[in-house]
């Protein structure tokens, strides 16, 4: 038998993976390059496109636990982002071609692999797990739609702009990480008046026209400019927070200061972190070139903003991301309402392992809601589904601990962390 696999991002890659690991044989279609998104810039299997951070590697973080999580359980994803690395700090960053290469490689080595480069417009033959991302194309839209009888709920996303490093001005610049944790991070500082004069170039700055729909912004990727909208100092408490960073050349804490986190391998690329926008290409320009330091930057990425679509997923899937009608039909990736890199991965996993379980006739493995990539699983599938909005894994969506944990909220985060990966290590046994 084979599984058919849509969608060669980040769920689909890791979904066909787990499968092909497993015995069975896997065709992953994939659109791209033939047809692009209004992201993807090619054809590469796992591309990243708004950021080449998939966030923080600490266990008292949420997504640095489901990270943990995956590389207990063998992910592609994270065997292969641990390989391509760049230096983060205290976060997991990797040099995306490296990244996306030796994904491909790697699904290529297995003989019982297929690979087909075409649009899908049609929901394939069973079984089969839909990865096709939020992105998908329009015809694939209206099959999933008419396939879960529902209407499909949209919001707009947003990328950031990638610059050289060749074309930061180090006289003003400086590298470090908060709190003296390395210096992975380029950190651009402002004081009072630069910062107050940059908000007011950037919520008058010209915005870049969407077309296709009426939709909804996700807070997770605000666009800069619509955060600054909000308020002058909505950026200084956010993005442009100085907290932990110290300018060596005052010895002091600048009034506000704009980080740059490397996105490759080569150290040549960097992307301005928390600066997803949908400005004018030009406007991108002129507004972020009076950044400190920043002063003669060449943007050789500028941000966009694109359609992001999900199912009403509560409505309509399980807690392994399977039909509740139809359990030979299974979705991953953003399009269920996860919303991250690792969630997606995490998702692609669940729905690839429990298709495993189900095609042999074996019970399907519950991961509960102790576990990051559990808990997952509940969110999407539990609920009226009403208000149902894409969501990153955090500790709230995780269950809380029987007893009160003593040590306060670190000490509560550790507690529910190693709960977690004591339970993968048992269910790593029976997978």
């Amino acid at each position: 038998m084979t599984v058919t696999v849509v969608g060669a991002g980040l769920a689909g890659c890791e979904a066909a993976y787990q499968l092909l690991k497993r015995g069975v044989k896997v065709k992953l279609i994939e659109m791209r390059p033939q047809k692009l998104t209004p992201a993807h810039l090619g054809g590469g299997f796992a591309e990243l496109v708004c950021s080449n951070s998939l966030r923080s590697d600490r266990l008292e973080n949420a997504a640095g636990l489901l990270k943990a999580e995956l590389r207990m359980l063998d992910s592609l994803i994270m065997r292969v982002a641990d390989e391509t690395s760049v230096p983060a700090g205290g976060a997991l960053a990797v040099d995306r071609e490296s990244f996306s290469a030796r994904i491909k490689e790697i699904l290529f080595s297995f003989e019982n692999f297929e690979f087909v480069n075409e649009e899908v417009t049609a929901i394939p033959e069973e079984p089969v797990i839909i990865c096709a991302g939020p992105l998908c194309s329009d015809a694939l839209a209206e099959s999933i739609g008419k396939l879960t009888n529902e209407e499909h709920l949209h919001f707009f996303d947003a990328a950031a702009p990638i610059i050289t490093k060749s074309s930061i001005n180090f006289d003003i610049a400086f590298s470090a990480g908060r709190y003296d944790r390395g210096d992975d991070y380029i950190n651009c500082p402002m004081t009072k008046d630069e910062y107050d004069a940059f908000i007011d170039a950037l919520v008058n700055a010209e915005v870049a026209e969407v077309h296709g729909f009426e939709g909804q912004v996700f807070e997770g990727c605000m666009p800069v400019e619509v955060m600054a909208s909000r308020g002058p100092q909505t950026l200084a408490f956010g993005p442009c927070k100085p907290v932990g960073i110290v300018d060596p050349r005052k010895n002091q804490t600048p009034y506000a200061c704009v980080q740059l986190r490397r996105d490759d391998a080569k150290d040549t690329l960097y992307n301005i972190v928390g600066f997803q926008t949908h400005l004018k290409f030009g406007e991108q320009k002129r507004v972020f070139s009076m950044i400190p330091g920043l002063e003669n930057c060449e943007i050789v990425r500028y941000g966009v903003m694109h359609r992001n679509t999900f199912i009403c997923s509560p409505k309509v899937l399980d807690r392994t991301f399977a039909l509740k009608s139809n359990k030979n039909i299974a979705f991953g990736g953003q399009i269920t309402g996860v919303e991250g890199y690792i969630e997606s991965t995490a998702s692609g996993f669940l729905a690839a392992v429990s298709m495993f379980k189900r095609l042999n006739g074996e019970e399907e493995v519950d991961f509960t809601d102790l576990t990051a990539i559990g808990a997952l699983g509940y969110y999407v599938s539990s609920g009226s589904g009403r208000n149902f909005q894409p969501m990153n894994v955090n500790f709230g969506i995780i269950a809380s601990p029987n007893e009160k944990i003593k040590g306060g909220k670190q000490a509560r985060y550790n507690f529910i962390a190693n709960r977690a990966l004591d339970k993968i290590k048992e269910i790593k046994e029976i997978l």
